[in-house]
């Protein structure tokens, strides 16, 4: 396995075990790949759920311009409710599982079809 493959598994683990859902590993794959190279810098690999700015660039960069929603209080309120199901206090919150929950949350499988 490669190093890809190592983290995928570990956001596979952090969905079960923090997030209390079994994940869709042909899912999790295609959101980690169009992550990018990101996946592999420890700082922007994870996701600062207490920095408001961090938050509008998910808001920003993936829900808008990756998944085409509609700007609206839904898209922050839905990033709060990913944050409150991986756990406010967890320290590492990767990106791509963040990622992977706004897009179920969302029905937005598709775009990654």
């Amino acid at each position: 396995m490669g190093k890809r493959d190592d983290l995928i598994a570990q956001y596979a683990d952090d969905l079960r075990n923090k997030c209390g859902m079994e994940p869709d590993m042909d899912l999790l794959e295609k959101v980690t790949l169009g992550c990018g190279p990101a996946i592999y810098n420890a700082d922007a690999s994870t996701v600062a759920a207490t920095q408001e700015s961090e938050l509008e660039t998910v808001k920003n960069n993936f829900l808008i311009k990756k998944l085409g929603l509609a700007d609206g209080p839904q898209l922050m309120d839905a990033i709060n409710s990913v944050m409150d199901t991986y756990g406010r206090s967890e320290r590492n919150k990767y990106r791509a599982v963040v990622y992977y929950m706004l897009t179920k949350h969302f029905g937005k499988e598709s775009i990654y079809g």
